[in-house]
């Protein structure tokens, strides 16, 4: 809880500081490097968590991995985590900047699985349902055989499951209620 409160704060002053310097996509866009190599290498988690390791090291190696990656806003930011020793929340800082990005720009992603790959007009004819919420939609695919056929559409909490799967599952649980038994 704590760790989502740091994150939260964090991202939203980094958010405050790349709007007024017209950096917000640049920025976006160093936030998720260093998330994926937050996500993909644990060694620079373990650099980001050893408490062996002095702040300064830290950001060196930080310089080392990520200088001609990222902006010079991100590595002052860095710089800044370190000086503080707030480094062990860089990934979820990372995580909830580019959430809060896409709360800002509206952007919403749509969880789609198929029982085949989406084709161009079944996928412009999903964005077109979700771009009602939204100024601009993701659309994330998953292709699982198991569904049969039709799809299942997942936009933030909501679900619609229109899946043979999913319809054979409800004509399973009705016929399961067995409203015509006799009884003598």
């Amino acid at each position: 809880m704590v760790d989502t409160k740091v994150a939260s704060r964090y991202a939203k002053s980094l958010i405050g500081l790349a709007q007024e310097q017209n950096m917000l996509e640049e920025v976006k866009k160093d936030m998720e490097v260093i998330l994926n190599a937050c996500r993909t290498s644990k060694e620079f988690q373990m650099v980001l968590k050893s408490p062996i390791i002095k702040g300064d090291k830290k950001l060196s190696i930080f310089k080392e991995a990520f200088g001609s990656l990222v902006s010079n806003l991100t590595v002052s930011f860095v710089d800044i985590l370190t000086r503080k020793g707030r480094e062990i929340y860089l990934e979820g800082i990372a995580a909830e900047y580019v959430r809060q990005y896409r709360e800002i720009k509206k952007i919403v992603t749509a969880k789609v699985i198929t029982a085949v790959p989406l084709d161009d007009t079944l996928r412009a004819k999903i964005a077109a349902l979700v771009k009602n919420t939204a100024s601009s939609v993701e659309i994330e695919e998953k292709v699982d055989p198991s569904i049969i056929g039709g799809l299942i559409v997942t936009v933030g909490d909501r679900q619609i499951d229109a899946s043979l799967a999913g319809k054979i599952n409800a004509l399973r649980k009705e016929f399961s209620k067995n409203l015509y038994v006799k009884e003598y």
